[in-house]
């Protein structure tokens, strides 16, 4: 535990420190030396929240993005079950970070019980299975509406570096054809268009995940893979074609919004000025 309860107030570690657990409410204690990342124990062995999992240096310092207040947040269901939500943000946003893997069970319950619920994922433990590929247009782009993307794959450079059809082309031949039902036709390649996609780009492209943790991608809540630098990516579909996406989500935008937005789906899909101050 980052948080111990000390005379009602949430309190980090602190050497020689005595708390309460928030949740159980036993006794807790401070464990902080030069080797050891400061944090609290229940001072006898015992879990009282079976999602809570061992603490990394990237979990503390996902949590140190926000304030303090809104970190390790009980979070009560109406049956009286308790879980301590890693983020909870004054709009009732709850962010989950997540290093360890998980099973599908697990994420199912975890979505049912916080249900307005955002997952950041340590993607940097199978970041050499995780390819970005081509720019796409923004899919609420005219242009976007004329083109079905070939789906990207290792080692399928044609189709990585950009192999689409045209809608308006398949249409003269087949009135009823849609995104979702074109099987071929005329290939086209992102040369074409380069300068229009460039033009309307805002954070899409295609990728490969190659052996994915597929947990992930049945996710009914917003899903952001942290690879270690200033973005980070979330998992999506790009349109009615049912191609696979990922958009990249500055990590300063991604607290901004967390903070702001009373929905989760909201995150990352409006554009305005962040005040200065914001991490």
């Amino acid at each position: 535990m980052q948080l111990a309860l000390i005379d009602g107030e949430n309190v980090e570690a602190f050497s020689g420190g005595r708390g309460n657990c928030p949740i159980c409410g036993a006794e807790a204690i401070a464990k902080c030396g030069p080797r050891v990342m400061h944090h609290w124990a229940h001072h006898r062995i015992r879990q009282c929240d079976p999602w809570w999992e061992n603490e990394t240096l990237w979990h503390r310092e996902w949590k140190n993005k926000f304030p303090l207040v809104c970190r390790e947040v009980l979070h009560v269901a109406e049956d009286g079950e308790i879980h301590r939500a890693d983020v909870k943000t004054p709009t009732g946003i709850v962010i989950e970070i997540q290093h360890s893997s998980m099973t599908d069970a697990e994420r199912v319950s975890r979505e049912n019980f916080y249900q307005n619920l955002i997952w950041v994922i340590d993607g940097t433990v199978f970041q050499y299975n995780f390819d970005i590929y081509h720019m796409l247009p923004d899919p609420k782009s005219e242009l976007a509406q004329d083109l079905i993307w070939s789906k990207a794959k290792r080692h399928m450079n044609g189709a990585n570096a950009g192999m689409f059809f045209r809608l308006s082309e398949a249409l003269v031949d087949d009135p009823s054809v849609t995104k979702a039902t074109l099987r071929g036709g005329w290939v086209h390649g992102m040369r074409e268009i380069e300068e229009e996609v460039k033009n309307s780009y805002n954070g899409y492209h295609q990728y490969d995940w190659v052996r994915p943790r597929k947990t992930w991608l049945d996710a009914t809540c917003p899903v952001y893979i942290d690879f270690g630098d200033e973005y980070l990516v979330k998992l999506g579909t790009y349109d009615e074609s049912g191609l696979k996406c990922i958009r990249l989500v500055s990590k300063r935008k991604f607290v901004h919004d967390a903070m702001v937005e009373g929905e989760a789906r909201n995150v990352a899909t409006r554009f305005y000025p962040i005040a200065r101050g914001m991490p």
